[in-house]
């Protein structure tokens, strides 16, 4: 029998055949299993965000929620055109049943895309929402054109919620509101950037004023002339969304170029302790969105354990320090074990996609419902908004950082571990 003291052991297997019972079984034919195909970046620059795959995947193939599915796992390689080229041979080839995709627009939407269009039900996470609903419309500058999605689903938080965090912990500190937008030509940093969906117009209303010295290609190596625009601009916070290599680069030609903000709040790049760990003792005090943390005070639906003792597991599994994927790919598996224990068909993709948008499930990231709640109308349908709150790293004195929750103003169930710091 699996216990809870099983599920906290794991191995580094992946591409296992697993199998579902934690919460309603499956209604399949005798010796069939579900397919579901598992998209992620596990290798490329946005390989940190799937770092715990294997650890989820082995422990989700211990539960005996897993004995229904047969799991294939397709590596996007940080690579757009790629992604779509794995979603395709998950339908066409291996004939899923349902696709999970995780982690960026640039693995999220092209997956979530191809899907759609082959009527193939998706659920998708760990992009704000509205990178991926409006970076999927055929024209995406035209909003009396967007239209809901028949088979895509996506939960995570959206961009409001990120410049509302941003800026409560920006509001801790004494600034001359000067921000410097750092925005990369992808799908993040044009939704970040936008004029009129993005951080632009609702740092404006608050009264911070924005440089932005406009998009810049992903694997740049140079940030002069960015460093340079923030210097003459007076800028004394920095936000952006860059990958983690760009901001590592970034960071260490600012410190080199004099650049000295009081606070930098970055999404993305800097979410994982390895990436702060990289820059050495310049990491400390900077800030970021935090999604999943040991102490959001949630519990798996399909065990019961609870976010601090998912991420102890994975600290004695691996060795490595949490990190916050780690609550949303759990997630994704929590919600296809309830979605596929409420159909008789599975192979059934309308019906799927019915029982998809009828969810109401309590999970590891909190509740999931595709209700409308928090949404604008065009994307009450395909979306449910998850919890956020912003957090700083702080150097450990044996070495290392922590990532301390700093604010909590939209999520008070969430609790704080300190307050916002300036950058010394």
């Amino acid at each position: 029998m699996i216990t809870r003291r099983t599920l906290l052991k794991t191995s580094a297997a992946t591409g296992l055949t697993i199998a579902a019972g934690g919460l309603a079984a499956p209604a399949i034919a005798q010796g069939a299993k579900i397919k579901l195909g598992y998209v992620s970046p596990q290798s490329g620059p946005l390989a940190a965000f799937a770092e715990a795959d294997s650890f989820i995947l082995s422990n989700f193939g211990a539960t005996e929620a897993a004995r229904n599915f047969e799991i294939i796992v397709k590596d996007s390689q940080s690579n757009p055109n790629r992604a779509a080229e794995v979603a395709k041979e998950l339908i066409v080839d291996d004939e899923v049943d349902m696709i999970l995709v995780a982690s960026t627009p640039e693995t999220t939407n092209p997956v979530a895309t191809t899907a759609e269009a082959e009527g193939i039900p998706v659920i998708s996470t760990v992009a704000p929402w509205q990178p991926w609903f409006i970076g999927q419309q055929g024209n995406p500058g035209a909003p009396d054109s967007w239209q809901p999605f028949d088979y895509a689903y996506h939960f995570f938080w959206g961009l409001e919620d990120v410049i509302s965090v941003f800026t409560a912990m920006w509001g801790q500190l004494e600034t001359n509101k000067q921000v410097g937008g750092l925005f990369p030509n992808d799908g993040d940093g044009n939704a970040w950037g936008d004029p009129n969906v993005g951080f632009p117009p609702v740092l404006d209303k608050l009264g911070y004023g924005l440089v932005d010295p406009g998009r810049y290609q992903n694997l740049t190596d140079d940030f002069s002339a960015q460093i340079n625009a923030f210097k003459q601009g007076n800028v004394e916070i920095v936000t952006g969304v860059p990958i983690p290599p760009d901001f590592t680069t970034f960071w260490n030609q600012a410190k080199q170029q004099g650049f000295n903000p009081k606070a930098a709040s970055i999404g993305k790049a800097i979410l994982f302790p390895q990436a702060v760990e990289a820059l050495g003792d310049a990491g400390n005090n900077l800030s970021s969105e935090v999604w999943w943390s040991p102490s959001h005070p949630f519990k798996s639906s399909l065990i019961g354990i609870t976010a601090v003792e998912v991420a102890a597991a994975y600290t004695q599994a691996t060795g490595k320090q949490w990190t916050q994927p780690i609550g949303f790919v759990h997630a994704l598996f929590e919600l296809a074990t309830d979605v596929m224990g409420r159909v008789s068909d599975a192979g059934d993709g309308d019906a799927v996609a019915e029982a998809i948008a009828a969810s109401n499930l309590q999970t590891i990231v909190g509740p999931i419902a595709f209700d409308g709640k928090g949404l604008p109308p065009f994307a009450a349908r395909n979306i449910c908004k998850t919890p956020l709150v912003g957090g700083q790293w702080r150097l450990k004195d044996g070495g290392g950082y922590d990532l301390v929750i700093v604010d909590n103003s939209d999520q008070p169930s969430i609790p704080t571990g300190g307050t916002m710091q300036p950058i010394s």
